[in-house]
């Protein structure tokens, strides 16, 4: 079963390992990615950073297979690093209802719709696409955080927030 699936473009981290996995009770992480796959050493560096309880699997976005993570008995949280990559897993067989937009760091044309998510008018685009089909978007860095929704997101992009 999948518990969370998370947008972060730093992947595996402190808030990811001390705050998402006790509340989700996570006993695995799966990293669709392929610059962290092809990266033996950020792969080492992500695999020691969380505790020996969780599994851990980091792979090419391409060949994770997502039905088999949502029929599955462990707790999963998949890590992906854009929003372009969710689409993209989307048409890889991943099926969703909740995504959390955990840090998107500033990069031009982004503008920020919360303390850590920054946005541009394609990536907004793109979940505005993903919430039509159904799925539940909100932004927050960790689960003590108020969380931020997309018609909010949206609000604060175009008052350039």
């Amino acid at each position: 079963m999948i518990s969370l699936v998370r947008v972060d473009n730093r992947l595996i981290h402190g808030q990811v390992v001390e705050a998402w996995v006790p509340r989700l009770r996570a006993t695995r992480m799966v990293v669709a990615d392929d610059e962290a796959f092809e990266t033996p050493l950020v792969r080492a560096a992500m695999a020691l950073a969380v505790p020996s309880s969780v599994e851990v699997r980091i792979q090419p976005l391409s060949a994770v297979e997502y039905a088999s993570l949502l029929e599955d008995k462990s707790r999963t949280m998949l890590l992906i690093r854009d929003v372009a990559a969710v689409l993209a897993a989307r048409e890889k067989g991943l099926r969703l209802t909740h995504l959390n937009l955990g840090n998107i760091h500033y990069a031009p044309g982004r503008r920020k719709v919360s303390a850590s998510v920054f946005l541009s008018k394609d990536e907004l685009a793109q979940l505005k696409i993903l919430a039509e089909q159904g799925v539940e978007i909100e932004a927050r860095g960790v689960p003590t955080d108020a969380p931020v929704n997309l018609p909010e997101m949206t609000d604060r992009f175009a008052k350039g927030a």
